[in-house]
């Protein structure tokens, strides 16, 4: 058999896993949640090491000639027909980065949260489906069915816990990507009727021969998918709804669904560089101001945002708009010819950011607890009577019932200095504060971004100054306002701290441990991010690699044996 026709299977696997782990634990009563947990650890234990696999074979490739993507044919069907997903370096990484943000996540929800509503261990491993679905799959039409999935599982995730604020924001959240998805599904009717396939490769292929009325349309179909897009990456003026939804979300929901807007910044990055790069002719760079002009006002609305608001929860919901204003605009400034030192320090940043901003949401509840999360004016509680005492608990949501709250499956606490160190860590990333990956980031891009300039140009243009301005800017106001949180709630406190149990700080413990190895390996991590930067700006190769598949389909010697052939008489080589 033809070595390159073989499957290679892992590459289905963060997709199949939490897929059949989530039916799975639907036959299984909602009290049993120890049971649903331990299984959810397993799919996601599973996940990753499949991930690691995935990793390994992504660092590969490229060493075989031209190939830089390995396939894998959904009902073995050759491309464009038939729907594939793709491995590379990219996907790879954001595969890789998923599972590490999942098993913190659900850990986290043992505390709990995971017995504030029904099947919330399903729609987890559904949400993981979805996420991981969209960041392999390699047409237009598979990526709306795996953000359908990913969506409906967080529109369950969104509303667990139910409480008034929380479905007040989830309803709004429903609505603003319902519209969104309605966007997505126009876009890809256009670019369906104007190149006659969905495939991304082919969609370069069949670019380059369209006339100009076709390429006004296609253009038309760019900008519906956009707002789509831009609307999950959260973007400026299309971020409203992000503040507001992560902190109304419960903390390990919040914490998970920090990856998503990293999946909208994915198909963007993923999009502009393959189909409207450097080489798509009169398409080359369309949609590259709007990037590079929102991802610097993204960050200013997010810098603006994090100084002016007062819960530690939607300081987070800034926090996770700045990382994708900053990442956008890199990726605007890479469509628009920058280098692939500017990409690698980018997708160096988002890694570590999008952790930071996960374990971000994970520290905010149990620093805030007992508080209505305002740092400059707090508003004292009411006090319970004793009845009420027995029945409710305050939480920054709202009144809790106590069996909703009080499910851990460990009674071990945490002194309060333990949370101030996490907290100080976490802010030190954000803020882009050496030696954190947050800082290694941004120093890398604007190496990248002014030694590339100088050598090709010979100047720095006014609008990487204005990003370079806006860089420092953000993390500048992200420490002002983490640190004045800081010491109110860590040095100016009065009276008893909040008990704290383990089970709710090991999470996190375990994503700054990943931060930490971020920066012990960065320079590992940063060679990864170059390469892969390599390949994504040079995308005549993916395509070439995705669509030589139809040929090796086409070439592929018959399976079936002549008449005067038997088992027996054949080759040792071909047996």
């Amino acid at each position: 058999m033809n070595p390159d026709l073989v499957p290679n299977h892992m590459i289905i696997a963060p997709i199949l896993i939490p897929l059949v782990a989530g039916a799975i634990m639907l036959f299984y009563n909602d009290r049993n949640r120890q049971t649903k947990l331990v299984m959810g650890l397993v799919a996601v234990a599973l996940m990753f090491l499949s991930s690691t696999e995935l990793m390994s074979d992504a660092k590969t490739l490229g060493d075989q000639g031209q190939q830089v993507v390995q396939l894998y044919r959904l009902g073995d069907w050759p491309v464009p027909v038939g729907i594939v997903l793709v491995l590379d370096r990219l996907s790879a990484m954001m595969v890789m980065l998923t599972a590490l943000l999942a098993a913190p996540a659900l850990i986290y929800a043992a505390a709990g949260w995971h017995g504030k509503g029904q099947h919330y261990h399903s729609m987890f491993q559904f949400l993981l489906a979805g996420v991981n679905g969209a960041f392999l799959t390699g047409d237009l039409f598979n990526l709306f069915v795996f953000f359908e999935v990913m969506l409906a599982a967080s529109y369950g995730l969104m509303l667990h816990g139910s409480g008034p604020d929380r479905i007040k924001a989830g309803l709004h959240y429903i609505a603003i990507n319902l519209a969104a998805s309605l966007f997505f599904l126009i876009g890809v009717a256009l670019v369906y009727g104007t190149t006659g396939t969905l495939n991304f490769a082919d969609i370069g292929r069949e670019l380059a021969v369209l006339d100009d009325a076709q390429r006004l349309l296609f253009h038309a179909a760019v900008a519906f998918l956009g707002i789509a897009f831009l609307t999950k990456a959260a973007v400026w003026p299309l971020c409203f709804w992000l503040p507001t939804t992560y902190a109304a979300a419960a903390p390990p929901a919040a914490a998970i669904m920090a990856i998503m807007t990293k999946v909208g910044i994915y198909v963007i990055l993923r999009l502009t560089l393959l189909i409207l790069g450097p080489d798509a002719g009169e398409s080359a760079g369309f949609g590259a101001p709007v990037l590079m002009i929102g991802g610097v006002l993204t960050m200013g609305f997010g810098m603006i945002g994090i100084m002016g608001s007062p819960e530690l929860a939607r300081k987070g919901g800034y926090l996770a708009i700045i990382s994708s204003g900053t990442v956008l605009a890199a990726v605007g400034f890479a469509q628009a010819g920058g280098g692939p030192e500017l990409l690698a320090g980018a997708l160096y940043y988002l890694i570590g950011s999008t952790a930071a901003v996960s374990a971000f949401f994970l520290i905010a509840e149990p620093v805030t607890r007992d508080d209505e999360g305002q740092d400059d004016d707090p508003a004292p509680e009411e006090p319970a009577t004793e009845g009420e005492a027995q029945l409710w608990a305050w939480t920054p949501m709202g009144l809790d019932t106590v069996e909703d709250t009080t499910d851990p499956a460990s009674a071990r606490t945490v002194s309060w200095l333990t949370m101030a160190i996490c907290f100080a860590l976490i802010a030190a990333m954000l803020s882009g504060l050496p030696p954190m990956p947050g800082f290694i980031g941004k120093f890398a891009m604007l190496r990248g971004a002014i030694q590339e300039n100088m050598s090709v140009a010979g100047h720095v243009p006014a609008m990487l100054w204005v990003f370079a301005a806006m860089l420092i800017l953000s993390g500048l106001a992200a420490l002002i306002a983490l640190v004045r949180f800081g010491i109110r709630r860590f040095w100016a406190q009065q009276g008893p701290s909040p008990r704290i149990l383990a089970l709710e700080i090991t999470p996190v413990l375990m994503l700054l441990a990943m931060i930490l190895l971020l920066t012990v390996r960065a320079d590992a991590v940063l060679g990864y991010a170059r390469a892969t930067a390599q390949a994504l700006l040079h995308p005549a190769i993916y395509r070439e690699s995705v669509l030589h598949d139809a040929e090796r389909v086409d070439a592929a010697p018959p399976t079936s044996l002549a008449p005067t052939e038997t088992p027996d008489d054949m080759p040792e080589d071909q047996e």
